[in-house]
């Protein structure tokens, strides 16, 4: 036991979004994928005691930084999040938060950037760019955007109606990473997408079809497009999303950026890029 009481402050993992649809009971829960490491974590043995208390309880380090206040800073994660953590010189205290300047300004958010927010956004990308997606917009629009979706889903329907205006113009493309995990037929009809002799035009289907109940579920699954539809399935809980549509795009800046539930008011502008 520490002798000392320690300041705890943890993040929750991203919480489903009231405009998502969440899996069905009983499709298994894994937990975010890992922070990839970083040169600068230092070594377990040569940690401050309340930082391995932290990391015992689900933190992620990334790397530490030099703060204006004789404190250091560990860049850390929990449940996708960057955290900014303060040890005292002793290692016994730490605090867990924002740190601002007289001025009102984060002081540490350029390093909790370059250390956690950054890599973890370069994982994602590549871990959605790999991912089996059916391309919805043009080859050569500009702006391309990740969304898990489920045939089944109605909030992706949603999403996908409302940016068609953007689709239509050529100045966005929507890779749609299908899954199976709202309904029994889900499945059944992400497979008849992904089967279909053009994907694009099955997909589009769908989603023309929606309030009619879609396109025709395939009887059966095959086993190829079961493993691509649980690969999907991985990566979407992997990237700490728990119900669809997970969007994800790059923003104004090429920051990587996440969305659970269908963006709300102006924040679809900032997901799909000017008009």
């Amino acid at each position: 036991m520490m002798r000392s009481r320690t300041m705890l402050l943890l993040l929750s993992a991203m919480s489903l979004a009231p405009l998502a649809c969440a899996q069905t009971a009983g499709t298994p829960a894994t937990t975010a994928g890992k922070a990839p490491a970083a040169a600068e974590e230092p070594a377990a043995a040569e940690e401050p005691a309340v930082v391995k208390t932290l990391r015992s309880q689900g933190v992620e380090f990334m790397g530490t930084f030099e703060t204006p206040v004789g404190l250091t800073g560990y860049a850390g994660v929990a449940g996708q999040r960057p955290l900014g953590v303060y040890v005292s010189k002793d290692g016994e205290y730490a605090v867990v938060g924002t740190l601002v300047n007289a001025k009102g300004e984060d002081v540490s958010a350029a390093k909790l950037k370059e250390l956690v927010s950054e890599p973890m956004g370069q994982q994602a990308w590549a871990k959605v760019e790999a991912s089996h997606w059916v391309r919805d917009g043009k080859a050569d629009a500009p702006r391309i955007i990740y969304s898990f979706s489920d045939p089944n889903c109605p909030y992706c329907n949603r999403f996908w109606e409302a940016a068609q205006p953007w689709v239509a113009a050529g100045k966005v493309q929507i890779r749609q990473i299908l899954v199976g995990v709202i309904r029994e037929d889900s499945a059944n009809k992400a497979a008849a997408i992904l089967g279909a002799a053009s994907p694009e035009q099955a997909l589009i289907q769908n989603e023309r079809d929606f309030a009619k109940g879609g396109i025709k579920p395939l009887a059966t699954v095959p086993a190829a497009v079961q493993a691509k539809l649980r690969a999907n399935e991985a990566a979407m809980l992997d990237l700490g999303f728990q119900g669809t549509p997970g969007i994800i795009f790059k923003d104004a800046d090429g920051s990587v950026q996440m969305r659970s539930g269908m963006p709300q008011g102006d924040d679809m502008q900032t997901v799909l890029g000017p008009r």
